[in-house]
């Protein structure tokens, strides 16, 4: 038996290894498009940055650790153009074919808009980040143009702000961040505010080769890499994505997805979703690598959240906003409160907390936070209180640690379900 596995980072190594483990005796392959395998995108910001010093600090595993450690093969620089599933073959796109009796598809996503090089470019993968290095190195840019409002933009922004750009962020929405949140929107744009980052919402910049910025960075959002599969017959939903059931199969029989590449179910909603964030890559990835095995292992679903450093400034968010909600069927009400993360004779810094409820039957719906401090740990909290399904009533009762390096007595998590609680009675 063999398990071909199309992708080589998250999703895709974790399939790999989670089949591994349940069968010693399946041949796995690993076909990956680039020349890295097993690295943390999400720190190429911090590489352009500065804070950290190489890509090849990024990377996890090497190629030699998955094939002498757990036995599994890794192909680099192996772009799969066609899936026939009728013959159970991949085909890559130096004509090679290689057969399969289960397939994990975790490609991952891609730019949707593909930059044509020399000053214009994107950022999304290691060999992105390698030309964008390179750019700033030789040419000595000056200013920015970056085009694009969500997580990678306003990173990017930042890192580009501390190397000493003049940054301009054009965004062709109202809200940043794919969030329909004014009041997050006003918070994040303070930030950039301050930092001298000139933001441009409701925007478009136009052609890319017409802006007199010495660089532009396209980061007006990702589509999944579905063609191949797509051509075969592989079902996709609303937004692109293939559509899977919650173990990971795709319509095709015996073919996963994991990863940017595929839905996954909302726990809040209760309806698919393309959310495309690492954490989810990791744990369908390991879904799909079970039940390509011949498991039965299930993906419980999402909440979305996800936490961003702009600027300093930590911005988290899990569920949905109030317009979502809204856009839904629920009945949303919110509150947004700010309350110091630690009492003020510890140095406690202003945290804002902002919970969504639905009217009728008082469950949380969604929940943002920011702050210098103390955020990441309140917004899991309120992401389990969403897989948990929780009420507003039920979130007060928690029992909450207090130590003045740590927390207040009262936690600002209560004070705002508190204060929620009021508005709904």
């Amino acid at each position: 038996m063999r398990m071909v596995v199309v992708g080589g980072v998250a999703a895709g190594l974790s399939a790999a290894s989670r089949a591994r483990r349940l069968d010693r005796s399946l041949e796995i392959v690993v076909l990956e498009k680039g020349a890295r395998i097993s690295y943390g995108a999400c720190g190429l910001p911090y590489f352009i940055e500065g804070q950290v010093r190489s890509i090849e600090d990024l990377v996890v595993y090497t190629p030699e650790f998955f094939e002498r450690e757990r036995d599994i093969r890794i192909r680099t620089g192996c772009e799969v153009i066609a899936v026939q599933h009728g013959r159970r073959e991949v085909v890559l796109r130096s004509g090679e074919r290689i057969g399969y009796d289960r397939l994990v598809w975790a490609a991952g996503s891609r730019p949707i808009e593909k930059a044509p090089g020399g000053h214009i470019l994107n950022f999304q993968t290691d060999e992105d980040a390698e030309r964008l290095h390179a750019f700033l190195r030789e040419k000595h840019p000056r200013n920015t143009a970056i085009i694009g409002g969500g997580y990678m933009g306003l990173e990017m922004a930042a890192a580009l702000r501390a190397r000493g750009l003049e940054v301009t962020v054009f965004h062709d929405a109202t809200t940043l961040l794919n969030r329909e949140d004014d009041w997050l929107t006003k918070r994040v744009a303070a930030r950039l505010s301050r930092c001298r980052i000139d933001l441009r919402l409701n925007t478009r910049a136009g052609s890319p080769e017409s802006l007199p910025f010495d660089l532009v960075l396209l980061s007006s959002g990702a589509r999944p890499n579905v063609e191949p599969l797509v051509d075969a017959g592989a079902e996709t939903g609303r937004g692109g994505a293939l559509r899977v059931d919650d173990r990971m199969e795709t319509s095709l029989r015996g073919i996963y997805a994991a990863g940017d590449c595929c839905e996954t179910n909302h726990v809040v909603t209760g309806r698919p979703v393309w959310i495309p964030l690492g954490t989810t890559a990791n744990k369908t990835g390991r879904v799909a690598g079970a039940n390509a095995t011949g498991a039965r292992e299930r993906f419980e679903g999402i909440a979305g959240t996800s936490i961003v450093r702009i600027a300093g400034l930590a911005v988290a968010v899990t569920g949905l906003s109030s317009q979502q909600a809204r856009r839904e069927g629920f009945s949303p009400v919110e509150v947004v409160i700010e309350e110091r993360s630690r009492p003020k004779y510890f140095h406690g810094r202003k945290v804002a907390v902002q919970l969504v409820a639905d009217r009728n039957s008082r469950r949380l719906l969604g929940a943002a936070i920011t702050g210098d401090d103390g955020v990441i740990g309140r917004i899991n909290v309120l992401a389990t209180a969403l897989a948990a399904k929780m009420r507003v009533a039920d979130l007060l009762s928690l029992d909450l640690a207090y130590s003045p390096p740590y927390a207040p007595v009262m936690d600002p998590l209560l004070i705002a379900a508190q204060q929620l609680i009021r508005v709904l009675e």
